[in-house]
């Protein structure tokens, strides 16, 4: 019979089996860490710059303007009203017609007043011929008192009778034009070519009867006003200007204007300054001034809100770069510049006018540097980009 083997004697075999598998287990672990480790540090590899789109800013002249809104003004604006009174006759017009100079409106019962006219005219003609008379007595005493025919009374008497004459003849004459100008009040024609309004009274309704009352009302439509404000720094960089190029008040007076409706594209309506008041408003800081264009075609009405801007200064190669290229933080616009190691910088600028979707940069770049115009979101600043060159093209201008 076979002896058993006591499991005191198992034991010590048990245990330094465990401990050299976990032994064994660990070195692998630490060789696989080891393997791993060395995989990942022969596979990595650095990337690329991200590309960007860089281009030089374009170098061309431009015109600064002075730029403000504005309303539109009717060359003349006229009450028409009945300076006589009497009852309408007629109407002579259609309601918004565009009438000639001298084309009759309206007619104030006309009887009358002729009547009146025609009395006047009869009393000049008694005074005229009261005067005649008055002077060949006067004539027929100065040569009778040289003959000692009659006393120097006689005579006196007869050269107050030939002044009073003269007198009479001189009112009836007054009275004759004051009757002349109330018949031609009775007939209410155009003062000047434009469109008259509706007509505001009735035919039959007396009017002028005890203040003028007011007929209706024209309006000249060509050429026509457009007013606008300047503002206190704009005048006087104005007048800077002017000063360095040796404008006059009457040079300053003859710059263009052009003027663009809410509707319109551009600025297609020019004319010219026509005048600009002597002081500023205290109130609202600006200067008053007015320009006045041609309107044959009638496209501007009075009260229009227009677009207004006026040149003030020809700049000279100029810096443009895409409107696109151009970022805002809170300390004001920027560009992203690719310097000569292709590293982003940040650049801060003070922009001007937009012009064919090409922005001016009128301070902070030069006319060397690679600006970033396309992968924005990739040009971090300090860090490096792999720059495309690009050629900067304008674009179709946006109505302003």
């Amino acid at each position: 019979m076979k002896a058993s083997r006591s499991p005191a004697r198992l034991r010590p075999y048990g245990t330094v089996a465990q401990k050299g598998a976990a032994a064994w287990r660990a070195g692998f672990a630490i060789a696989a860490m080891g393997i791993l480790s060395a995989c990942e540090q022969n596979t990595f590899v650095q990337p690329p710059p991200p590309k960007v789109d860089v281009a030089v800013p374009v170098q061309r002249s431009f015109t600064r303007y002075l730029e403000a809104t504005g309303n539109t003004a009717a060359f003349k604006n006229v009450d028409l009203v009945a300076r006589v009174q009497g009852f309408l006759q007629s109407i002579n017009y259609k309601d918004g017609a565009y009438v000639k100079e001298g084309t009759s409106l309206f007619t104030i019962e006309p009887d009358t007043y002729k009547l009146k006219l025609e009395q006047a005219q009869a009393a000049e003609t008694g005074s005229q011929a009261s005067l005649r008379q008055a002077e060949a007595d006067f004539k027929r005493q100065q040569e009778l008192v040289q003959r000692q025919a009659v006393s120097q009374a006689t005579l006196d008497t007869s050269t107050a009778n030939r002044d009073n004459a003269q007198a009479n003849l001189l009112q009836a004459q007054v009275n004759t034009k004051i009757a002349a100008v109330n018949y031609g009040y009775t007939n209410v024609t155009a003062p000047f070519d434009g469109v008259v309004s509706a007509h505001l009274v009735s035919i039959g309704e007396l009017v002028g009867a005890s203040s003028p009352t007011q007929l209706a009302t024209i309006v000249a439509l060509e050429p026509i006003y457009v007013n606008f404000n300047v503002n206190e720094q704009d005048v006087l960089r104005i007048r800077a200007e002017a000063r360095r190029r040796g404008l006059t008040p009457d040079d300053l007076r003859q710059l263009p204007v052009e003027v663009g409706l809410q509707t319109e594209t551009g600025f297609p309506h020019k004319g010219k300054l026509d005048y600009a008041a002597a002081t500023l408003n205290q109130a609202t800081g600006t200067l008053p001034v007015r320009g006045v264009l041609p309107n044959s075609d009638r496209a501007l009405l009075p009260g229009f809100f227009v677009r207004v801007r006026v040149p003030v200064d020809e700049v000279q190669n100029a810096l443009f770069v895409p409107d696109v290229a151009l970022g805002a933080d809170q300390a004001g616009r920027y560009l992203l510049v690719v310097n000569g190691e292709n590293i982003v910088e940040q650049r801060k600028v003070r922009v001007g006018p937009l012009e064919d979707g090409l922005r001016v940069i009128e301070e902070g770049l030069k006319a060397d540097d690679r600006v970033v115009t396309a992968g924005l979101l990739r040009a971090i600043p300090g860090q490096k980009v792999d720059p495309q060159l690009k050629k900067i093209e304008a674009q179709p201008a946006a109505a302003k």
